[in-house]
């Protein structure tokens, strides 16, 4: 006999359709897509939304990859296994064109659409993300030495995926993969001591040791290797031409906080075959426009995990009663809610923008190239580094519940510090900002021009311009180390100056107010869920509780 009734429990949230969150379909009307791309994102967002394919995102986050370095008789394989579910998820997602498919697709806005279908898609499974992430941003650097672009590129954006380990030319398509950093220097790649040996057919023999390799079961690699002339790009296979396997030993898999689904290795190169990619020496500039890719990829990322928290606490506050009312009603989780939700709609709002301005630099707009470079940078920094908090208040808002791997808030919670620390922790990016002024000062000058485009919108916008110009024209621009002590202050300016532009421009206006109320005038305390009265917490709790197809 029962010996109770389960009550006050919430449903699942299952049928929400990702795309139709206003924080995005508000950007996607505004942005002039045409109708045929916004159906193309609104139906991957629903299938993002179903049972069968939040199934298969639990399954594969619930069962790692296993490193298989030898077969039955000994010999050395080095592969790695994945539940099928993972390989059903990279399915879904070369074949709805996340990966590098927006290098062959004519249309002006493909690197926004598929931005947003990352975006949407990146709901089910964090993990599976990076290969598709890498793919993509693999093709401009492969760029850089034609001869390989002309065989491999077509083959890095074809809608096909194949798992199976085989000569890359011999596939109907390809996923790329990252071996870059080595345990003496991490980000301080020029420290690499793995070397490349040129060979009389102009391949290389690359012999070393790389302590981050993202995705090891991809079928290329980039990879850098000290050359002659020094650090150097390579295209490495893990299959060679001839259908022999390319010396490449997984040492272990990284027993990682989060993404789970995704394999990351050490790897020992042994006399590797190994082409050029670029001049010698060049490697970092080589690389540097693949990086720039998966940065935009982790801004992406970051809001995606921001919505997902929303949307979760925002339908349990929906569905929940405490104290003889719903939380959703309570003002001070309104006020949580709403706090969260304008950190998640202003982080959706600068990722996409920056993918916009990723199809213009595509399209030959300096401008537009230069103002990405530093905006990039700036955005990873700010929008990746507020995850982590926003992941542990979401979670909070179901209490102990949340606390539960069954709600997901854990794996959202365990993800969150990977985007802020993937392709340069915070300290990494922030000085690159740096970086970048002091090489191109006309990029900061790019910079104030895009933000001052809101002029006069609103008054905390044009006080908060006016403060930052004030900060940098008093700091001595030849004391770097000044510079530098103060780099985190002045990149987390620059990013909540944007984000505000950007919502003030083209934002939703509760959102945009509240954004300018707290990020740009101060008037919030030191957590979530303290915006100022007068805000419009309706309107913005209204926009964060998800609609849903069904309740299962």
């Amino acid at each position: 006999m029962p010996t109770h009734q389960v009550t006050n429990q919430v449903p699942p949230l299952v049928g929400m359709n990702a795309a139709d969150v206003p924080a995005v379909a508000d950007l996607l009307l505004r942005s002039g897509l045409q109708d045929d791309a916004i159906d193309e994102i609104r139906a991957l967002g629903a299938l993002a939304g179903t049972a069968e394919i939040i199934e298969l995102g639990d399954r594969a986050e619930a069962h790692p990859p296993i490193l298989r370095t030898h077969d039955r008789y000994g010999h050395r394989i080095d592969e790695v296994a994945y539940d099928p579910a993972y390989h059903q998820l990279m399915d879904i997602a070369v074949r709805h064109g996340l990966h590098a498919a927006p290098w062959a697709d004519p249309r002006p806005h493909a690197h926004l659409i598929r931005a947003a279908k990352f975006s949407v898609w990146g709901h089910v499974d964090a993990g599976h993300g990076c290969p598709i992430s890498m793919t993509y941003a693999a093709v401009p650097a492969l760029r850089a030495a034609p001869e390989l672009a002309a065989q491999y590129e077509s083959l890095l954006c074809a809608p096909e995926y194949d798992p199976h380990l085989r000569a890359p030319l011999t596939k109907r398509g390809l996923i790329a993969g990252m071996s870059m950093t080595e345990k003496q220097g991490g980000s301080d790649v020029r420290t690499n001591t793995t070397t490349a040996v040129p060979q009389p057919d102009g391949s290389y023999r690359i012999t070393g040791h790389k302590w981050f390799t993202s995705a090891p079961m991809s079928d290329v690699f980039l990879t850098l290797a000290q050359a002659p002339d020094g650090l150097t790009c390579f295209l490495l296979p893990r299959v060679l031409p001839d259908g022999s396997r390319n010396p490449f030993l997984l040492q272990r898999l990284k027993d990682k906080l989060g993404n789970r689904s995704n394999a990351s290795g050490e790897v020992e190169y042994d006399g590797t075959v190994a082409w050029r990619v670029g001049d010698e020496g060049r490697g970092v500039k080589t690389i540097v426009e693949m990086v720039n890719l998966t940065r935009l990829d982790c801004a992406i990322g970051a809001a995606t995990a921001m919505r997902s928290g929303v949307a979760q606490a925002a339908h349990h506050a929906a569905h929940r009663t405490a104290f003889g009312a719903r939380l959703a009603d309570q003002p001070l989780m309104r006020n949580v809610l709403a706090d969260l939700a304008v950190e998640a709609e202003a982080a959706t709002t600068v990722a996409l923008w920056l993918a916009e301005l990723t199809d213009r630099a595509a399209g030959g707009d300096e401008r537009a190239d230069r103002l990405r470079r530093i905006a990039l940078a700036v955005t990873k920094y700010h929008v990746c580094k507020r995850g982590p908090s926003h992941a542990a208040e979401a979670l909070e808002c179901l209490g102990g519940n949340g606390y539960v791997e069954e709600s997901r808030l854990p794996r959202l919670y365990r993800e969150a510090p990977l985007l802020s620390i993937w392709e340069g922790s915070g300290n990494v990016a922030a000085l690159d900002v740096l970086r970048a002024m002091a090489r191109q000062p006309e990029t900061l000058g790019g910079f104030l021009d895009e933000v001052r485009s809101a002029a006069g919108a609103d008054r905390r916008l044009d006080r908060a311009i006016e403060r930052f110009e004030q900060t940098m024209t008093s700091i001595e621009p030849t004391d770097p180390d000044a510079l530098q002590y103060l780099a985190r202050r002045i990149v987390g300016d620059m990013a909540a100056l944007v984000q505000g532009s950007l919502l003030v421009r083209r934002g939703n206006e509760a959102v945009a107010d509240a954004f300018s109320a707290t990020r740009l005038a101060g008037d919030r305390g030191d957590v979530f869920g303290t915006l100022p009265s007068g805000v419009n917490v309706t309107t913005i709790v209204a926009r964060a509780i998800p609609a849903v197809g069904a309740f299962v």
